[in-house]
């Protein structure tokens, strides 16, 4: 296994770098946003672990362009940005965990391995389509009725996880598994502001709302539309 880390502080750094060496985690290190391009973009890693306060470009532009470019591997930001709005910001740039500081070796690791347990994402599936909708997979594009529609990468995967279940329900724990790969409630209203908006730019300038609320459930994806 290979982790990229992004760490200008060189305390922290060599602690993390010790931690994941007794993981049998090989560490590449960077000090700059800059470099943490170069370094994600040109090699391929197991995971990413990046700070946010990097010197040259702050850690969630950089994970914003590595996003961009490709780069699927799971990212896990550390700050000591704590509070709600920063968490949040970090999670739709893209981040798949967020571990503020100061933190505890133990826990780092135990999210390491965590991330690092997740199934590869599946890129067989290149285009899923229910009723007018489209999404190709590769493109990160979704259509309606021919007409593109612009959505957040949050927004992309809460529409995604709902066309692959379409006709099902789909709990609230299940987008936050899916999208934000959590598997504890973070007690923000987070998915339903995401869905929110999501829900009206695939609605605007069409009569039929694809998308209904299971009350007590969650949403559904309609198949009858």
């Amino acid at each position: 296994m290979r982790a990229l880390l992004a760490e200008d502080d060189p305390a922290t750094a060599v602690f993390v770098k010790r931690g994941l060496a007794a993981c049998s985690i090989a560490v590449h290190m960077v000090e700059s946003g800059l470099e943490a391009i170069e370094a994600g973009t040109g090699e391929s890693f197991d995971i990413v672990i990046l700070d946010r306060m990097l010197p040259g470009l702050e850690g969630l532009d950089v994970l914003k362009k590595l996003r961009e470019a490709g780069v699927l591997a799971p990212v896990l930001v550390l700050t000591a940005k704590g509070g709600i709005a920063d968490r949040v910001a970090g999670l739709d740039a893209g981040a798949d965990d967020y571990l503020v500081k100061p933190f505890a070796l133990a826990e780092l690791v135990a999210r390491v391995n965590a991330l690092l347990r997740r199934p590869p994402i599946n890129s067989a599936v290149t285009r899923l389509e229910v009723g007018d909708v489209v999404i190709d997979m590769l493109r990160r594009e979704v259509t309606r009725g021919r007409r593109p529609i612009h959505l957040q990468p949050r927004e992309f995967g809460i529409l995604e996880v709902l066309m692959r279940n379409a006709g099902k329900a789909v709990t609230r724990t299940m987008i936050l598994e899916h999208v934000w790969r959590f598997h504890f409630d973070p007690e923000t209203n987070i998915v339903e502001s995401h869905l929110s908006r999501m829900r009206s730019k695939l609605r605007e300038g069409f009569h039929c709302d694809l998308i209904e609320t299971v009350r007590g459930v969650g949403y559904r994806m309609r198949i009858d539309a």
